[in-house]
């Protein structure tokens, strides 16, 4: 893709999942990579199969940790927001630790990320940035009430950036997965053993989504091949969801 090699980008949340599908992409496009993760030894086994990249430990609802770790990098040209966490409860049942710990990685940490990263971006007029959102941000998601807020936040928050940012040359785009075989998506398994398969017979491709079913998008929206998309939401969704 136009644009990818030799670009410097950090990306959250690369430790696993579809986070370190899109390192691994990014890498073989030719980007210099920066991997955040609270999971300091993920990060780096992912970084270690990432050509020039470098693995941080970075809590992202730290402001100061992610100073200090951009700090380090350099400056920085792409930015993916990929970290992200949660637990299926009811809303009636779950209760206000909860809350906080769902909107503190969810929300907040996205937004400390384009405070420190996106201001350098715009002093150099230049900059392509993606958050990963969720489809449950665009028609919501049974269980997962308190995060489909925050994604729906962070997609109206990336329209509103995209539009301010437009005349400094910073873009920024949502992709919006649907239900993926990672991780996270194994404290559903936890709570319902039956829902991978329930899910795979809803959805017209008949399978749930794989982390490199998105690394692709992801990569475009860094490139230039997409440098006059910005403000739009992408659902990858294997067909779940078409609104």
């Amino acid at each position: 893709m136009r644009g990818l090699s030799s670009r410097r980008v950090i990306l959250t949340g690369g430790a696993s999942g579809i986070g370190r599908a899109a390192a691994l992409r990014l890498a073989q496009e030719g980007c210099v990579l920066g991997i955040f993760d609270l999971d300091e030894a993920g990060a780096e086994a992912t970084a270690a199969e990432c050509k020039g990249a470098q693995a941080y430990r970075v809590d992202i609802t730290d402001r100061a940790q992610i100073e200090a770790a951009v700090a380090a990098f350099g400056p920085v040209e792409g930015l993916a927001n990929v970290a992200g966490w949660d637990t299926p409860v009811d809303f009636l049942a779950t209760d206000r630790a909860l809350w906080d710990k769902v909107v503190q990685i969810n929300l907040y940490g996205p937004l400390n990320m384009h405070h420190v990263v996106v201001r350098g971006m715009a002093e150099r007029r230049f900059g392509r940035v993606v958050n990963v959102a969720s489809d449950a941000g665009r028609v919501g998601s049974s269980g997962e009430a308190v995060y489909a807020a925050c994604k729906g936040g962070i997609i109206a928050f990336t329209k509103t950036l995209a539009r301010e940012l437009a005349r400094k040359g910073v873009t920024l785009n949502v992709v919006c997965p649907g239900p993926t075989d990672t991780p996270l998506f194994d404290n559903f398994r936890a709570a319902s053993p039956s829902i991978g398969d329930a899910l795979a017979r809803a959805i017209p491709l008949r399978r749930l989504g794989k982390p490199d079913d998105y690394a692709g998008m992801i990569a475009f929206l860094l490139s230039d091949d997409a440098e006059y998309i910005t403000g739009q939401t992408v659902s990858v969704s294997g067909g779940l969801t078409m609104v």
